[in-house]
């Protein structure tokens, strides 16, 4: 890798990764902050994030589109619970239709990020990469940093090693590097993994493949939800695109909170409707004890929602099975099970979780010192202490990561014009009091405990708490004093303030 000998050139924000939030991102600052000059870094060559990446047969959202998708986009297509590609398209479009397109710098990965005091500024070192794969090391300064990179690995999955896996005759294969040349057709085929992508696997590969089994430790809430939400049609019938989706998007969030707090208050009464639920469709109580009851309690971790219940669909047609056990070896012909039972295999797929990356694997320097992100806490979901002029977006463990995401990108515009209109320099947040420290992401789930120590915390109340719940955000999020909790570096020159920023 080599410099280049061009000069820096400077932005008044950036933003990281071109998926789902960083598109809606730049729609809110383009739209809320027409001033500002910005771009959008994406490490890839093309745009759509998580539903650019991801190839593995039949994946799809596991939430609803019309919370999913963006607010300001109607969502137009049947389905509720949409696949890959009709996400994908949908990111495009909202891209192309905004000119966001033409602020994406692609094959650009910021390697590291340094905030000067002095200046007020980070000072970005980015590797770009061209077509032909050769990668050249330059710089770019910003006003502020916007990271919308989520929270995993894109290069990497969780990858356990499996004894004897080298003795297997067959292939091993991780969904998120799915080979392109893979025939399953008339295969045997074992999913190990039982949460959002071996439930999506299964049903899809079942279709080709001879048999598809699905090897859990340990029963995961798997929950049957409609692929087409009717009401939702019958709204869209009567109403324009934007207001039918105002109402379906609020009659969907409605729901889904109510849902969780449902869950979340009334445990065992949950726990007998999705039981009781699984059972009318698999007419197999046992196996619906063995197999589908999880020891912890539903939204300990996410639920897992099969679309016009494929899934249980499949196993009644005798293309999948689900077999509750531990490994014990691979062997030439498969997996031999701690119950010595031998699952015969062509193909096996490891789904068997992400690996969790902060902020796109970027660590912030504040006047060449690393920040220890375990060490600071999350401001209103976004920013970040002892980091100034720098917000991440995180999305809803419980709901649509979408909800929050776009919350997030407005709140980012307000504290740039809230910036603009009072001539700071640089704002950080800065508790008043002494937090007392709690995990940033509150869910059960392997892929989370794993790594969520390398992690930013959340306090116990507002503003320092990432709350699950939507309809509080909402309701406070923008409305928040930021004068409270926001501490600013004023500009040493005062720089005339466009009108349209105030």
């Amino acid at each position: 890798m080599t410099d280049t000998a061009v000069a820096p050139d400077h932005l008044d924000v950036v933003i990281v990764g071109a998926g789902l939030s960083g598109i809606g991102a730049a729609y809110r600052l383009q739209t809320e902050c027409p001033g500002k000059s910005y771009a959008v870094l994406e490490a890839r060559d093309a745009l759509g994030g998580t539903w650019d990446l991801f190839r593995y047969p039949g994946i799809r959202s596991d939430s609803d589109m019309f919370t999913l998708g963006y607010p300001f986009k109607p969502w137009r297509d049947a389905k509720s619970i949409a696949d890959g590609p009709s996400i994908l398209r949908y990111i495009r479009e909202t891209a192309t239709e905004n000119g966001i397109d033409r602020h994406i710098r692609f094959r650009t990965k910021v390697i590291s990020a340094d905030w000067s005091s002095a200046e007020s500024r980070w000072t970005l070192t980015l590797a770009e990469r061209d077509a032909a794969g050769n990668t050249v090391e330059r710089t770019l300064t910003c006003g502020f940093l916007y990271t919308c990179a989520g929270y995993y690995d894109y290069d990497r999955g969780h990858a356990p090693e499996f004894p004897g896996a080298d003795s297997f005759a067959g292939r091993i294969v991780h969904p998120q590097l799915w080979p392109e040349d893979l025939d399953y057709a008339g295969k045997r085929v074992v999913v190990i993994g039982s949460g959002a992508t071996a439930v999506t696997l299964v049903p899809s590969m079942a279709e080709e493949a001879e048999l598809v089994t699905m090897l859990q430790r340990s029963p995961t809430w798997i929950s049957a939800v409609p692929g087409r939400d009717k009401l939702a049609d019958k709204i869209r019938e009567l109403l324009p695109p934007r207001p039918a989706h105002r109402v379906i998007r609020t009659k969907n969030i409605l729901f889904g909170i109510g849902f969780y707090q449902y869950c979340r208050r009334r445990p065992e009464s949950a726990r007998k409707l999705l039981t009781g639920l699984t059972s009318r469709i698999l007419k197999d109580e046992r196996a619906v004890a063995e197999h589908f009851t999880p020891s912890y309690d539903p939204w300990d971790q996410r639920l897992c929602a099969v679309p016009d219940a494929d899934f249980f669909k499949a196993m009644k047609k005798g293309k999948a099975e689900v077999v509750t056990d531990h490994i014990d070896t691979f062997v030439p012909e498969g997996i031999r099970l701690k119950s010595g039972r031998v699952l015969a295999a062509d193909i096996v797929v490891t789904a068997t979780g992400l690996r969790l990356l902060a902020f796109g694997g970027i660590t912030p320097h504040v006047d060449g010192v690393p920040v220890r992100l375990s060490e600071q806490f999350v401001w209103q979901g976004a920013m970040l202490t002892g980091v100034p002029n720098f917000a991440v977006c995180i999305g809803y463990t419980n709901a649509s990561w979408t909800l929050r995401a776009d919350l997030t990108s407005r709140l980012v515009c307000k504290v740039l014009r809230h910036m603009d209109a009072n001539d700071y320099a640089a704002v950080v947040p800065e508790p008043d009091h002494v937090l007392t420290e709690h995990p940033l992401l509150d869910l059960a789930s392997g892929y989370i405990q794993r790594s969520i120590d390398e992690f930013p915390r959340q306090g116990e109340r507002h503003p320092w708490k990432v709350r699950q719940n939507y309809l509080l955000d909402s309701a406070t999020t923008l409305r928040t004093n930021l004068n409270k909790t926001l501490k600013p570096t004023p500009r040493t020159h005062r720089v005339p303030v466009p009108a349209a920023a105030r």
